[in-house]
């Protein structure tokens, strides 16, 4: 199984053109990927760089094949009641048992530029674990008070879902919202989680002191290596070095079947890199 992530930045390249097809293809040149998960995606806001359309369609009718379940963090009117929306997107063709959308913390910080956070969650059955419970994310930038609160929130979710998977509900097979879900312990975390690999925010995520773990994966193929830079590679205007930010993170039983992680160095369709990660 081949899962992309990448925050596109609303499709926006180097360049100043906003292009969901750019986005596909280099995605697509990367691996021929199972799922797809994207930080970033917009619906209108048509006065950000490159002006972009309903991205959510146009990112859908590029993937043919493919099922793409859209989470808004932020989903408001202008002024003359014109929706904008802006989130993450998930796509994938592997068979999905369903779709979860959780707002994740925004606590007041005085003064500082932040927006709200959500997690998008898809669980699919991916073919050597069964059921996967995949999650894309972004968390805040400016805030590292909010940041850490996102953070330790995903933890909980993560640990509250695993605990659903180990003492499920009463099964139920009547038809209605109460029908048994497809809960799994197994899990992929992934997005820009705007931390470097020892903030405390990533700790907060991967830190030992709950029972049900998750593991940054790029140390599980990489070993000691530095992780390779998904930020600020060609574009400094948010800072003067490249830095690790976007990362995947995995649960205890998915640890083990990690075989490849991968940065794409090259390409300038966002101010991010995507990153590639293989289970087998």
């Amino acid at each position: 199984m081949k899962l992309v992530t990448w925050n596109t930045q609303w499709c926006c390249g180097l360049d100043g053109v906003a292009s969901p097809r750019r986005i596909v293809e280099q995605a697509r040149a990367l691996a021929d990927f199972d799922l797809l998960c994207l930080q970033e995606i917009a619906q209108g806001y048509a006065r950000l760089q490159g002006a972009p359309g309903d991205q959510p369609a146009q990112i859908a009718a590029l993937l043919p094949g493919y099922r793409c379940f859209f989470g808004a963090a932020v989903d408001e009117f202008t002024a003359d009641g014109r929706r904008q929306r802006f989130g993450n997107l998930i796509a994938t063709r592997l068979p999905v048992a369903w779709v979860q959308h959780h707002a994740l913390p925004w606590p007041a910080d005085a003064g500082v530029r932040s927006m709200p956070r959500m997690a998008s969650v898809v669980t699919v059955q991916e073919p050597l674990l069964g059921a996967l419970r995949v999650t894309t994310t972004h968390l805040e930038y400016y805030s590292a008070r909010q940041r850490l609160a996102q953070a330790r929130a995903l933890r909980a979710l993560h640990e509250a879902q695993t605990e659903l998977a180990l003492a499920p509900p009463e099964a139920s097979d009547d038809g209605s919202p109460f029908q048994t879900k497809r809960h799994t312990p197994h899990a992929l975390l992934c997005g820009d989680f705007n931390a470097g690999a020892d903030d405390a925010a990533v700790a907060a995520i991967c830190g030992a002191a709950t029972p049900h773990g998750l593991h940054d994966a790029w140390p599980l193929v990489h070993g000691r290596a530095p992780h390779a830079p998904t930020f600020r590679l060609f574009d400094r205007t948010y800072g003067p070095e490249p830095v690790a930010c976007d990362f995947v993170f995995v649960s205890d039983g998915v640890a083990a079947h990690v075989r490849r992680i991968e940065v794409d160095l090259h390409t300038q369709a966002s101010d991010h890199q995507p990153v590639l990660i293989e289970l087998g």
